[in-house]
């Protein structure tokens, strides 16, 4: 981060100012509901307030700005006036707002490899999570899935660190804008290796040793701190049996004091409680989520914390003093309140177009057998499977809700639309499978899983909801229509690479389409030859099970396991297999 000077003034002049109890206070982030009341803001002086899963705070934009603005107006009302930050989980858009545009989920965006795209679409994230009243995003996820068992893999863009490093640094850009103030403040997350932990698990043990850190998994956070991010999160992952949020080594030394991070190191969710409480603050935690009952633990162990001289009063102003900095590098001093003028950007026809553009070219095509890719206008097809014709299946988890939907969302446009409204022929849609239409050219197949997040998309993990391999019901669906001798077309819609090398021998084409979001109907354009294919692997593509036996799962590193694809595998219309 370069030195601003009369910055650092501003920031110096304010912390000589605050009392402990200000400072804790700045330190805290709280949602906007259950946690805390209205005039709690002034008097526990809060710095920050998160919106995820729960009530929503209105009914439509102009509500969550107008909610926003009265506690903003609470936190200007403090003697001091430090204004508030609001932090969103906006991880593909801003999706938790119903009308937004979704992006493809990180992994589609790997896919692209497309760094020009991945500027647009946060920049585009940016400004309508502005319009919904946010300046603070918790986005982009720089991790490296070193296993398809974790259930975040579709959060981050790819297992190779340069690419991802790649990424990382166009992310940044779109989201924060290429000068000061910014747009909003992004988050590179989740400090540090948070998807290579041993054997996929979501908050587990990561064995890897501190050269393979540094090698494979710390470039991402160098190009986010040399491209001035704003915020790191910390991870709920241990390293060698050491809670990250705990790990001073980590977080103080290496990423404050080595790379010179200058910007605000935020817990994840209940940190406090769950690792160690002051330990986390002396490890160099800035910003603590105080959520779900933490408040009051939280502010009173640190002040009794301070107070019994267990936490020093440099560490609590180094904490105060990245919060400060980072308020008024957004320029949240001269500006606090929503922009109304934002509003009438959410959803708009521009964004979806940049939106349809990544999914278009998020697609890879794995197998197309005979040319029959691209489909002939005038075919007579059949459009099989739920996933077909739903957005909240094609769109993953964190979309409209934590653990996303499936349901259609407003705005979007499913596969099927899209289908119908580039054929000439004729175009059936078989939801179930079950209605196994025989008098059809092609049968375009698509299957996948069910939107997840975190920890509940672990495969074999606590919640044991997911698998490697498709459901049987949707094995089912493939081998009605194959069982016909029908034309079969694939579109796996996952959030990591499955185990399908049965349903791709047997098929006559597969793509992998990833997690589309809100523009489904990209996908036919690709399909009907408007555009080719331009997506490649951003993961080595599993051939069994087996695969993941040990550790890890087979990855572009690592030669001991190998693919049924490679990392960067993709076909077009000039190959064909």
């Amino acid at each position: 981060m370069k030195n601003n000077r009369h910055l650092e003034q501003k920031v110096e002049k304010l912390l000589a100012q605050m009392t402990l109890d200000e400072k804790i206070g700045q330190m805290t982030q709280v949602r906007h509901f259950d946690d805390i009341t209205l005039n709690e803001i002034n008097t526990k002086f809060i710095g920050s307030i998160i919106h995820t899963q729960g009530p929503t705070p209105g009914n439509d934009a102009a509500e969550w700005q107008a909610k926003f603005t009265e506690l903003q107006k609470q936190a200007l009302s403090t003697r001091l006036g430090i204004p508030l930050l609001f932090g969103v989980d906006a991880v593909h858009g801003q999706n938790t707002y119903d009308g937004a545009v979704i992006f493809p989920h990180n992994i589609g965006l790997g896919a692209s490899r497309n760094a020009g795209l991945v500027e647009k679409a946060a920049a585009i994230t940016a400004i309508e999570s502005k319009a919904t009243g946010f300046n603070w995003v918790f986005s982009p996820c720089v991790a490296i899935p070193f296993n398809e068992k974790w259930g975040r893999v579709y959060e981050a863009f790819s297992e190779s660190t340069e690419l991802t490093a790649e990424l990382t640094k166009a992310s940044i850009r779109g989201h924060q804008g290429l000068t000061e103030p910014f747009t909003v403040m992004a988050t590179a997350k989740h400090f540090i290796g948070d998807g290579a932990t041993d054997f996929g698990v979501e908050g587990g043990n990561t064995t890897l040793s501190l050269d393979e850190i540094r090698q494979q998994l710390l470039p991402p956070y160098q190009a986010a701190i040399a491209s001035g991010v704003g915020s790191v999160m910390a991870s709920f992952n241990t390293l060698d049996g050491v809670p990250m949020h705990a790990h001073k080594a980590m977080i103080t030394g290496l990423l404050k004091a080595e790379l010179n991070f200058g910007g605000i190191v935020v817990s994840d969710w209940k940190a406090y409680s769950r690792f160690g409480g002051n330990d986390i603050i002396n490890a160099g935690i800035d910003m603590v989520m105080a959520v779900d009952g933490d408040l009051g633990l939280f502010q009173e162990g640190v002040k009794n914390g301070v107070l019994n001289g267990v936490i020093s009063q440099e560490r609590i102003d180094d904490a105060v003093r990245r919060i400060l900095r980072q308020k008024f590098r957004m320029g949240l001093f001269d500006n606090p309140f929503p922009d109304g003028s934002l509003i009438s950007t959410i959803g708009i026809q521009e964004h979806r177009n940049v939106a349809r553009q990544a999914v278009r070219e998020s697609l890879v095509l794995l197998k197309n057998r005979n040319n029959i890719l691209p489909l002939k206008k005038d075919a007579r097809i059949v459009v099989v499977g739920e996933f077909g014709d739903n957005c909240g299946l094609q769109s993953g988890g964190w979309t409209v809700n934590w653990q996303g939907t499936t349901e259609n969302y407003k705005g979007a446009t499913t596969i099927l639309d899209g289908f119908i409204k580039h054929t000439a022929g004729e175009v059936l849609y078989d939801k179930d499978g079950l209605a196994g239409y025989d008098n059809v050219d092609v049968a375009v197949i698509v299957v996948g899983e069910t939107p997840y997040a975190e920890f509940f998309g672990d495969v074999g993990g606590e919640m044991n909801k997911y698998q490697l391999t498709l459901t049987e019901a949707h094995q089912q669906i493939f081998e009605t229509y194959t069982a016909k001798g029908i034309k079969t077309v694939v579109i796996l819609i996952s959030g990591r690479p499955l185990v399908v090398t049965d349903q791709i021998n047997q098929c006559d084409a597969f793509v992998a389409a990833w997690l589309p979001g809100s523009e489904g109907d990209g996908i036919a354009e690709v399909l009907y030859g408007k555009h080719d294919f331009k997506g490649k692997l951003p993961h080595s593509w599993p051939k069994s099970e087996a695969d993941y036996i040990g550790k890890y799962g087979p990855n572009y590193w690592d030669n001991t396991i190998e693919p049924l694809f490679p990392f960067g595998y993709g076909l077009n219309y000039n190959q064909s297999l």
